[in-house]
């Protein structure tokens, strides 16, 4: 069963962005938010598209399955989405070992930066760059789903 287990993090400062190249813009849009399930399109830059069923509950470990589309499609899909469009731009930043996603988020949320990890287990050990702040995994207002409906 796939699984998605990742933890995320306020970002503070600009310290990360001396090792991040341009990123990619991805804008996504959610389908369907259950209490157990979340349905989003996602289109990465101008030729990537995907659809993810994830599991809707906080945490560290959660099912996740997500399915190439062509890019048309999921721009269509985004017609039928509830709440708003979310746009940010993503960066790679590798520290140390660990490869962390950034997200720099635009429009409604211009300000707001997250850093994700993933990682192999829930108790897997990673270094913590200074600019990597509070923890906020479990915390339901920093996940996607929510920030498109808040």
């Amino acid at each position: 069963m796939p699984k998605e287990i990742e933890r995320k993090f306020l970002v503070t400062g600009n310290e990360w962005r001396k090792r991040a190249g341009r990123g990619q813009a991805i804008r996504q849009a959610y389908l369907a938010l259950t209490n157990t399930t979340s349905i989003r399109v996602r289109i990465v830059g101008k030729t990537k598209a995907f659809v993810t069923i994830k599991s809707a509950q906080p945490g560290t470990t959660r099912l996740e399955f997500e399915y190439p589309i062509p890019v048309k499609h999921a721009q269509s899909l985004m017609k039928l989405r509830v709440g708003r469009l979310i746009r940010k731009r993503r960066h790679i930043v590798k520290a140390g070992k660990a490869r962390f996603e950034i997200d720099v988020f635009e429009g409604d949320h211009r300000g707001l930066v997250i850093a994700e990890i993933e990682l192999a287990s829930a108790r897997a050990r990673f270094g913590r760059p200074q600019w990597l702040g509070r923890e906020v995994t479990r915390e339901k207002r920093y996940y996607n789903a929510n920030l498109a409906t808040a």
